[in-house]
Formats: structure tokens, C-alpha cells, sequence
């Protein structure tokens, strides 16, 4: 074949995904409900996390949602990552958003990752957006040492939107060794620095599905993302192991929605029951 006839091809291939991409995440939102036992001061605790996936217009140089239709723009998957687990009486509520384009061949990398971390002792933010040639970090937290910052970083990978390429293309994750920024949870809960370091990426196919593994030497912190074997390669289980203890979450419930955001009266909590939450709180 060709040099012609490959690029055809690929570009064919490249065509094909994107179409598949659109058909399915332009349906409506996917929202997930995960069974979660979180690792915190050296203990095992109950709780559930959500992981809402849904696609939007996204303004490439504010990096925020298009609302008025004007401007540069492309069509992002984003992910809202919902944690929920209490400490003793303290109550902790984690919340990542993440920006991806979908068209995977112009945009390499997200635009946006996001992340707040509230609990009975404080706050704190944490947001990354993408530049020209790396990333711009902004940190805001009560605590004295974190205080707030402002940072840049060269280029390399985030650990928050590999979630993303899991579900867009798998075949497209970083494999081998490469420089990755830790997952925002994770940096905030080790109240650690906003750094990238070496981190070797891993894709395994089993009868079962795909295991994707990233593991940072550095930090013995070793990430594992299990999802299906074919398209829209939907994740059902993860865990996070480091010095402090394993984190593991196992998906329950998942449903396909219209217009979940427009569901806000009173009379609508009762449909939290399908994802197995508590139709009041929780």
C-alpha cells in the first residue's frame, strides 16, 4: 500500500471514530453511580461516587461553555466526577470537571480540569487550563502552606482527562513512560505539589474488558481503570493504590438521559432511586 492509500486510510479511520464518537455522546447524558470505599487517615470508608459524562460547546479561548453561540468554539466531552464519603462526623464532598474535545486529531489534550474539595475543616480549588505550550495552574486553599498560587507547566499528560480518552478512544492512551500530572483528588487529599513527574502507562485486554494501569515510581502510586471491551467503552470499576491505602469504586447503576439538568422540581428527586441514591439526600 502506498503512502497515499495509508493516509487515506487513516484518515478514513480517523473520519469513522469521529462519527461514532458524535452518534452515540450527542444522544444525551450517561450518568454513572459507583459503589466507593475511599481510603482516608489510614482507614477504609463507605460512600458512592458519580460519574456524569456529556457533551457541550466549548469556547476555545475563554475555555468555559458556549452559551451565546458566538466565538471559536468545538464540541466537548466533559466529565463531572462526583465523590461522597464521611470521616467520623466530618463529611467530604469532591467534585473534578474535565474538558475534552472530541475531535481528538486537532486537540491532542483537554482544555480544562477543575476540581473542589470541600469536608468539615475547609475548602479548596484547583483548576488547570491548557496553553499554547503546556498548562496554567491555579490554586486557591485555607491552608496556610498551599495558600494561593499561580503556576505554569511544560507539556505533558493530566491523569484527569485520561478518563476521558478511556471512553473516547482507548487505543489512544499514553503507553510506556511519560510525564503526567497527578490526578487533582489526589493532590489535594497529600496536599502535595502541582507537578508532573515520570508515570508508565499500561493497556491490558482480558476476557472481561481493558485494564488501563498508570503507575508514578516516584510516588508508588499506581492508578487502574477497568472499562468494556468495545465502544462506548463504559468503566466499571477503578482503584487507586499508594502508601496511605487503596481506593476502590465498583459500578452499580448507569442510565442514559435527555436532559437530567431540566429534572429540578421537588417530584423529580424520586428518580435518584433508578441510580440506587437516597430519593432525598445523599
Amino acid at each position: 500500500m502506498g503512502v497515499s492509500a495509508l493516509l487515506l486510510t487513516a484518515t478514513s479511520l480517523i473520519a469513522a471514530e469521529l462519527q461514532q464518537i458524535k452518534k452515540f455522546w450527542f444522544s444525551g447524558a450517561e450518568i454513572n453511580r459507583y459503589e466507593l470505599s475511599q481510603s482516608r487517615y489510614g482507614e477504609q470508608h463507605p460512600g458512592h461516587a458519580e460519574f456524569i459524562f456529556v457533551t457541550e460547546p466549548f469556547l476555545t479561548d475563554r475555555q468555559v461553555k458556549n452559551e451565546s453561540g458566538g466565538g471559536a468554539s468545538t464540541d466537548v466531552l466533559k466529565l463531572n466526577a462526583l465523590r461522597t464519603f464521611n470521616t467520623g462526623i466530618y463529611s467530604y464532598r469532591t467534585m473534578t470537571s474535565t474538558f475534552r474535545p472530541i475531535d481528538l486529531k486537532k486537540y491532542p489534550h483537554a482544555l480544562k480540569t477543575n476540581t473542589s474539595i470541600q469536608d468539615c475543616c475547609g475548602q479548596a480549588f484547583q483548576q488547570i487550563n491548557r496553553t499554547a505550550d503546556g498548562w496554567r495552574v491555579e490554586l486557591r486553599s485555607y491552608f496556610q502552606g498551599k495558600g494561593d498560587q499561580n503556576s505554569t507547566l511544560e507539556d505533558g499528560w493530566l491523569e484527569d482527562e485520561l478518563w476521558l480518552l478511556v471512553r473516547l478512544a482507548p487505543k489512544r492512551l499514553p503507553v510506556g513512560d511519560f510525564q503526567c500530572i497527578p490526578g487533582a483528588v489526589t493532590t489535594r487529599f497529600n496536599h502535595t505539589e502541582i507537578v508532573a513527574t515520570t508515570a508508565t502507562g499500561t493497556l491490558k485486554r482480558t476476557a472481561k474488558g481493558h485494564i488501563y494501569s498508570l503507575h508514578y515510581p516516584k510516588l508508588n502510586r499506581t492508578l487502574s481503570i477497568h472499562f468494556g471491551l468495545e465502544f462506548p467503552y463504559i468503566i466499571t470499576a477503578w482503584s487507586e493504590a499508594d502508601a496511605h491505602g487503596t481506593t476502590s469504586a465498583i459500578l452499580q447503576e448507569r442510565l442514559m438521559h435527555n436532559e437530567y439538568w431540566s429534572e429540578n422540581k421537588p417530584g423529580d428527586a424520586q428518580k435518584r432511586e433508578k441510580l440506587g441514591l437516597d430519593p432525598v439526600a445523599n
